[in-house]
């Protein structure tokens, strides 16, 4: 898949959606740890421990191949996707804790991402293969944090400009993520449907148990319904858009990518579904109703 789509609209769509990102974001974002620690501690928990801990169970469970035990755990190690805080908002979760958890783990997955993904090519060896050198590293802290500040800055500077750009980004990043899918399943259609019976069961399953964990982990430390709706968006949506770069582009290897595109197939259709399971108890905001 060494095309123009990789090499240079690959990249660019993901500094845009990262922009996007940061044009949701001001400093005092990363101030709730502070002001409110348990909510954004226990999601984050869940989403650097608890989920790769579970990832890697179903990977040795299903006994998936290397390269696709390797692309559930890049997966695994993703931060939240910018369609979260949609999600947050359809469903009457808490944005603004949306906002902070994907501030505060999109800037901890550049070291957590390449940890985990490394020890996951350790532990199936496949040095000779499958690498990610230090310079690659620096590349996705490059392509992933640049354009969040730029984004930060920019609604420092113009705040309208940035409050009006937020519903085409958040559609955007939807189209772009889409056309991505696409892309692998033509590039990949002679094994896409090989792929989707070794790793579909382990996306779904995956997919459901983001979403159930994080809604019931925290509701399980006392944390606030609407703040665990937030939370389980948070961390069952994730920005696949991210772990289809690494794996294409750093990693160089489109079958590495393929969890993360069958994962966006279920991801959509699970967090709707789920949020509408969840939200049935919820009282609408003075803000749902104008």
């Amino acid at each position: 898949m060494d095309s123009a789509l990789t090499t240079v609209a690959l990249p660019i769509a993901l500094g845009i959606i990262m922009f996007g990102l940061g044009l949701s974001l001001t400093p005092a974002d990363f101030g709730r740890i502070r002001r409110d620690p348990v909510p954004v501690l226990v999601a984050l928990a869940c989403q650097l421990v608890v989920l790769p801990a579970l990832c890697f169970g179903l990977v040795v469970a299903l006994d998936l191949s290397p390269l696709l035990g390797i692309g559930m755990m890049l997966l695994a190690s993703s931060p939240g996707g910018t369609s979260a805080n949609l999600f947050s908002h359809l469903f009457r979760g808490d944005v603004a804790l949306n906002v902070t958890l994907t501030a505060v783990n999109s800037i901890i997955s550049i070291v957590t991402l390449p940890l985990i993904t490394g020890l996951t090519i350790r532990y199936f060896d496949r040095q000779d293969t499958v690498e990610l050198p230090l310079v690659e590293v620096v590349k996705v802290f490059a392509l992933v944090l640049v354009p969040v500040l730029l984004g930060m800055l920019v609604r420092a500077r113009r705040a309208g400009f940035a409050d009006r750009m937020d519903r085409p980004v958040r559609a955007g990043s939807a189209v772009i993520l889409a056309v991505l899918v696409v892309a692998i399943i033509v590039d990949q259609r002679e094994s896409i449907g090989d792929y989707m019976a070794q790793v579909g069961v382990a996306t779904a399953v995956f997919c459901a148990l983001s979403l159930t964990i994080g809604y019931y982990v925290p509701r399980w430390f006392g944390v606030s319904e609407r703040q665990s709706v937030a939370s389980s968006m948070e961390i069952g949506v994730h920005n696949a858009t991210l772990a289809i770069y690494v794996a294409v582009e750093i990693l160089d290897d489109t079958e590495i990518s393929i969890p993360a595109a069958v994962y966006s197939l279920f991801m959509f259709a699970f967090a709707a579904l789920w949020g509408r399971f969840i939200s049935r108890t919820l009282e609408p905001t003075t803000q749902d109703r104008l």
